[in-house]
């Protein structure tokens, strides 16, 4: 049966709430004293007296929480509960034995825990398959931390904008931590919940992920882009630069750093991008609907990763029984090419599906165009506001003929030949109809994912001198989307379901084919 300690590891058992609760009105009698005296000798001491009562009431709430835990494992329904956990996990657990554990509490309450810890059962290390403490798991707790705590320290790492302010942030609030325990808390959560994303994917894959309502009779907007980020490599030994010598021996100038010390040791870094989604409601206006609930999601797996994800997201919300989806984002080719087999895996084809071209990402490339013949500043604006009224006002291939007329006499490998066919090929996929699309009610701009590429991945993961490992990167994206989308504590609460049942965090998988250019080469092929 599991025991805290809240002393040291050889102290007491703690043996009910009512204990706790007695022990912490003790410590606050010998601390109100002090508190009256130094507010009646100096009231300007207010603010840290108000500091000190809430974090002394943070140890107390920690001492009865540990008074309800201990209880709370010793009778028979939780014994059955952890049996339970232990024969039917996802993979073979032994019989386990008696562990003593160091947790931390939310008010930063540090205790001693004895319990029940299985190992897995003929694991090796490349099978990553960890043991479990069985007892501890039923109330959601993580890798030495209560589950609030492993929340609030993924949160504040998540919110701020790098894992030392999170730190900082934390300590204010009574949670002292060193760096080394906020990024392992940070990035474990973030892992989980990437493995929680993976097993859903299996199930959708699979045909066992039943459909949602939350899309049902909504009008539906999908968005997707791309943002940049830095990912660094393995280290390496950093080569020596020779200082320039003359025939004699002397330095003919300064070698770059030789007024300070430079690390042995240096990384590569190269630009990666994460793609981004986001899904959300939209009223008969176009517009987000205030009171919905937004979905975003990312990884930094590639076009094919993200595509899936869509078509799970769009089969978990429901979306097959949505009034309309519209996938609107900007020209990249790898978005609008992996759309029909979105559609296709979602089982959506009984849904009016919509895809419309940003509006002002194709007036840009109007001026892009304009630009690029090298028209003057006082002859490009009024024909640039002409073209993009009309582009807005359905008459795409107006301006596209107008254009390659005035294009005549520029070369073949002028770039105005490729903004010309850029705007020809979206105005002949049905992209560019925007009158249409302004009387159904559609959303005509990709605002939203460009302000989620802002606030997910430029104000957390981008930065000067910031780089991510591919692992942690992954991680940070699945949190900061999370909380940025106020899905959070939905997830975690699933996630500490799954955990239950599954401890593994490998939560990479390979990604299907979902360019319809690699169904073709498939179909020709056959």
């Amino acid at each position: 049966m599991g025991e805290y300690r809240v002393d040291g590891k050889d102290s007491p058992p703690v043996k009910s709430p009512e204990e706790m609760a007695g022990r912490f009105q003790a410590e606050l009698m010998t601390m109100l004293p002090d508190w009256k005296q130094r507010l009646r000798e100096a009231p300007e001491q207010m603010p840290q007296v108000e500091h000190d009562v809430h974090a002394a009431f943070a140890r107390g709430a920690d001492l009865l929480v540990v008074g309800l835990l201990a209880p709370a494992m010793k009778n028979e329904a939780f014994d059955q509960a952890c049996e339970e956990t232990r024969q039917n996990f996802a993979y073979p657990l032994e019989r386990g034995r008696m562990r003593q554990i160091r947790v931390r509490l939310l008010g930063g309450l540090m205790v001693w825990v004895t319990s029940l810890y299985c190992a897995a059962r003929g694991a090796s290390e490349k099978e990553k398959r960890p043991g479990v403490y069985v007892e501890l798991v039923q109330f959601g707790f993580g890798k030495g931390c209560t589950p609030e705590l492993q929340s609030k320290v993924a949160r504040q790492a998540a919110v701020c904008p790098s894992l030392r302010f999170a730190q900082q942030e934390l300590a204010r609030d009574g949670v002292r931590l060193d760096l080394k325990t906020v990024r392992r808390i940070a990035l474990q959560t973030g892992d989980w919940l990437l493995w929680l994303r993976t097993q859903e994917l299996e199930l959708w894959r699979a045909g066992q992920m039943p459909a949602g309502d939350e899309l049902a009779g909504k009008r539906v907007s999908v968005q997707l882009d791309g943002g940049r980020t830095r990912i660094r490599g393995d280290l390496r030994p950093r080569p020596v630069l020779a200082e320039a010598k003359d025939e004699d021996g002397f330095f003919t100038e300064d070698a770059p750093g030789r007024s300070r010390k430079r690390p042995s040791r240096t990384f590569d870094g190269e630009w990666r991008e994460p793609k981004l989604l986001t899904i959300f409601v939209h009223d008969e206006r176009g517009r987000m609907e205030k009171l919905s609930q937004v979905t975003v999601d990312g990884t930094f797996q590639g076009p094919d990763a993200l595509a899936e994800l869509i078509a799970m997201h769009l089969h978990r919300l429901g979306a097959a029984r949505a009034v309309s989806i519209t996938f609107c984002a900007d020209g990249g080719v790898w978005i609008w090419d992996r759309i029909p087999t979105i559609v296709r895996q979602a089982k959506l084809e009984q849904v009016p599906i919509y895809e419309v071209l940003d509006c002002y990402h194709a007036a840009h490339h109007i001026s892009l165009a304009l630009g690029a013949m090298g028209l003057g500043e006082k002859e490009r604006i009024p024909l640039y506001r002409q073209y993009r009224t009309q582009l807005r006002n359905g008459q795409w291939l107006t301006v596209v003929e107008e254009l390659s007329q005035l294009a005549e006499e520029e070369p073949e490998d002028s770039k105005v030949w490729t903004e010309i066919a850029y705007l020809r090929k979206h105005g002949e996929a049905g992209r560019l109809k925007y009158p249409t699309f302004r009387g159904l009610g559609l959303p005509l701009g990709s605002g939203a994912i460009e302000s989620n590429i802002r606030r997910v991945v430029n104000m957390r993961l981008k930065g000067n001198s910031v780089f991510w490992r591919e692992e942690g990167g992954e991680a940070m994206l699945q949190i900061r989307a999370l909380v940025m989308a106020d899905r959070w504590d939905e997830r975690l609460t699933k996630l500490r379901q799954l955990r239950k049942r599954d401890g593994r965090t490998d939560w990479r998988w390979e990604p299907r084919d979902m360019s319809i250019k690699t169904e073709r080469v498939d179909a020709t092929s056959a």
